[in-house]
């Protein structure tokens, strides 16, 4: 699931940045007052703005969609589903107290004294 919005976060950008480049700006609009614009165009002379705007949006929410939704994968972490990942672990056994040796004076010494 995961690889699979990935892909599409991935194509979605690179079709968003394809669809800005190929907006015209505002400057744009005084060329083609001359007659050099979009009138040729393979859209017509308003269809290309309607239909790249309306591209982005769709490009750009699908974008954000996928965004948000990679963030929330990755925050929520699902429990683990392979057979890898189910194995009991071996624990290791509790630590065992040693003994004092007979001689000693375990609870009557101080750290660094040396017993007498």
């Amino acid at each position: 699931m995961e690889t699979i919005v990935w892909v599409i976060h991935v194509i979605t950008a690179i079709v968003l940045v394809g669809l800005v480049l190929m907006q015209h700006g505002k400057g744009a609009d005084m060329g083609a007052s001359f007659g050099t614009g979009s009138a040729g165009s393979l859209f017509g002379s308003a269809g290309s703005a309607n239909f790249l705007s309306r591209s982005t949006a769709i490009a750009a929410t699908v974008f954000f969609i996928t965004s948000m939704t990679l963030t929330y994968m990755y925050s929520n972490p699902s429990s683990p589903q392979g057979v890898m990942d189910r194995q009991n672990v071996i624990q290791p056994a509790p630590a065992v107290p040693v003994p004092a040796p007979a001689g000693s004076d375990a609870g009557g010494s101080k750290s660094g004294e040396i017993p007498k």
